[in-house]
């Protein structure tokens, strides 16, 4: 009896020290991590954001360790209350340029300004609170639909939540699964389709009130119907708010105010959606093969 007894107290004791050892292996690679100094300089002391004129005034960039120029001399601006759209080729620059405004990286030469300052007279938490960015891949966490969203706003509701979903379109997905919003996403968001982890990282940015909205291609995974309706509750709900829209799928910048095309790292084109049209170049070369192809998939 006493040997019953001990039975299970020898196993539970070898299952936590395998667990500790995993544990301790596991902060070994954490820490250097932890204790990484920061790739760009956190020395700003401005700590509030002033949502004004965004403007990049030549600048030029190139990932490090590499030679060839990302972006080369990139001049443009975008008035507070509109939307910006910037497409080309892949590997022409347009996420360099979201990276720059968001300070992942520090431009090689030129100046980046917000609001009459510096982007670098900002601290970085101030800049993250000021800005709300869908990456091309977004990251969903191991826990339930409503906790990922609510990530972007702590203490939010769930009518706050429910509400941001549906501006993603992405709430009538969420009601039939079993669980509802309490549903598990899994690692990386692995029980959903990729246009669902879309949709969800960007009701993650809109239950935000963030001035800046930076989509990074968010829309590529989602068919052209969720993308019009995405885009129109986005119209609607941020109207007044400043929005930058990089996408490969022409149909998702048509609206802008102004759409800017890269080329290698430099501007080729830019003026509104009828204006490059009429001009003539890629972007309407780009225009009419994407209209060919969603004509022949629809048929």
């Amino acid at each position: 009896m006493y040997l019953g007894q001990l039975i299970w107290p020898m196993f539970a004791a070898g299952w936590v020290l395998a667990l500790i050892e995993r544990g301790r292996a596991a902060w070994g690679r954490l820490q250097p991590v932890l204790d990484a100094p920061l790739t760009v300089a956190d020395s700003g002391s401005r700590t509030d954001v002033e949502p004004g004129r965004l403007v990049l005034e030549g600048v030029s960039f190139s990932y490090p360790g590499h030679q060839a120029l990302a972006l080369d001399a990139v001049s443009l601006q975008l008035p507070p209350g509109q939307t910006l759209g910037l497409v080309g080729a892949t590997g022409s620059g347009k996420s360099s340029v979201l990276r720059l405004i968001l300070r992942q990286y520090t431009q090689s030469t030129g100046t980046i300004r917000w609001g009459g300052n510096s982007l670098g007279d900002y601290t970085l938490e101030a800049l993250n609170r000021a800005i709300s960015w869908v990456p091309q891949e977004p990251f969903l966490f191991s826990a339930s639909i409503a906790e990922n969203i609510a990530l972007a706003k702590a203490g939010a509701t769930r009518e706050e939540i429910a509400h941001a979903a549906r501006l993603a379109s992405i709430h009538d997905d969420i009601v039939r699964m079993p669980k509802g919003y309490d549903t598990p996403v899994g690692e990386k968001g692995i029980a959903l389709s990729g246009g669902q982890r879309q949709r969800v990282a960007i009701a993650r940015a809109m239950l935000t009130d963030a001035p800046l909205l930076l989509l990074d291609d968010a829309l590529s995974a989602v068919d052209t119907q969720t993308e019009t309706d995405i885009l129109q509750h986005l119209r609607s709900a941020r109207a007044g708010r400043t929005a930058l829209i990089v996408s490969h799928r022409l149909s998702a910048v048509t609206d802008a105010d102004h759409i800017v095309v890269l080329s290698h790292g430099r501007i080729s084109e830019q003026g509104d959606h009828a204006t490059l049209l009429a001009r003539n170049g890629w972007y309407a070369a780009q225009w009419r093969y994407q209209q060919l192809e969603a004509s022949l998939d629809a048929a």
